[in-house]
């Protein structure tokens, strides 16, 4: 376990000397994540522990529908600002709306102190029809600080600021966050929800065999369960991850009206899917495509 764990934190450290440079920047392609074996540590370092548990718990009693903010006094004012920024575009506008006026649905929104940089999606509650009606955002109180690592959040990690002209600020760094959540609970409310909490049940199994068998990922043991539950576990969390990111991205696309400013973003976030994210590339490539002016900054 030693072992894997120094070979995470290398992969982390070697991401992130490649990440403030654009797509141009020639330095070497650093090691990427293993292909098999989800390691906790590249999500739970931005999302906390709930992200590797499984998410099927009964959560917040109140399913009268809507949106319900549960903010402490003392972080009123900077939750506000996050929340402007994000309703401060046409998709947080909408997005927001959707749940607001949705009776079927409670999305429920909390800040706390725990993972004070990050934030996390869960408490997933599904009806008997496997329809999903209850699901809880949790925002850190330092969310407008602290930049996820590129191997799983491209978009986040792009606002790392490398000079004075790409610099955005506290609140909509916090904002991109918050529609990176947004993004797990749309993408949630339409899967298959056995399908989820199996895939919520069995990773854990599937990683535990793993580390016991010589990291062997052609154990019979180990392909009954990616067939299973639809994949490896690294194959899984990509792919809920990056539909968070883009939706992170479709958030960014709207705020930063300045072209410049865009394109350094959106170059960095190419950069970032280029070497962790490849196989993902149409859904961020179709944010690029949608952007108001139609210049792409180097997507294809």
């Amino acid at each position: 376990m030693k072992s894997s764990r120094l070979a995470v934190l290398l992969t982390i450290l070697a991401a992130f000397v490649v990440a403030p440079f654009s797509t141009g920047h020639t330095s070497p392609k650093p090691v990427e994540p293993p292909a098999t074996f989800f390691d906790e540590t590249l999500i739970t370092s931005y999302h906390g522990v709930e992200a590797s548990e499984a998410s099927e718990a009964s959560g917040r009693e109140d399913l009268t529908g809507g949106i319900r903010e549960e903010i402490p006094a003392k972080y009123v004012s900077r939750y506000q600002a996050w929340k402007d920024e994000f309703l401060s575009t046409e998709a947080g506008r909408d997005q927001w709306a959707s749940y607001q006026n949705n009776p079927n649905f409670t999305l429920n929104v909390i800040v706390a102190r725990d993972n004070a940089e990050g934030a996390t999606t869960g408490h997933y509650k599904w009806n008997d029809a496997g329809q999903l009606i209850a699901a809880t955002i949790t925002l850190g109180v330092r969310l407008d600080e602290g930049y996820p690592n590129p191997i799983y959040f491209p978009v986040m990690n792009s606002l790392v600021p490398n000079d004075s002209t790409n610099r955005v600020s506290g609140s909509t760094l916090a904002a991109t966050k918050i529609a990176h959540e947004f993004g797990h609970v749309n993408r949630t409310t339409k899967v298959d929800s056995t399908m989820y909490q199996l895939q919520s049940q069995l990773i854990p199994q599937y990683n535990k065999i793993f580390l016991s068998n010589g990291r062997n990922p052609n154990d019979p043991r180990l392909l009954e369960l990616s067939q299973k539950i639809g994949g490896t576990p690294v194959q899984i969390w990509e792919d809920r991850e990056y539909w968070g990111e883009a939706n992170a991205m479709m958030y960014l696309r709207d705020r930063v009206t300045e072209e410049g400013l865009r394109c350094s973003l959106f170059s960095k976030i190419k950069h970032s899917v280029d070497l962790y994210a490849k196989d993902y590339e149409p859904r961020f490539l179709e944010i690029a495509r949608a952007t108001p002016s139609r210049k792409i900054c180097g997507w294809q």
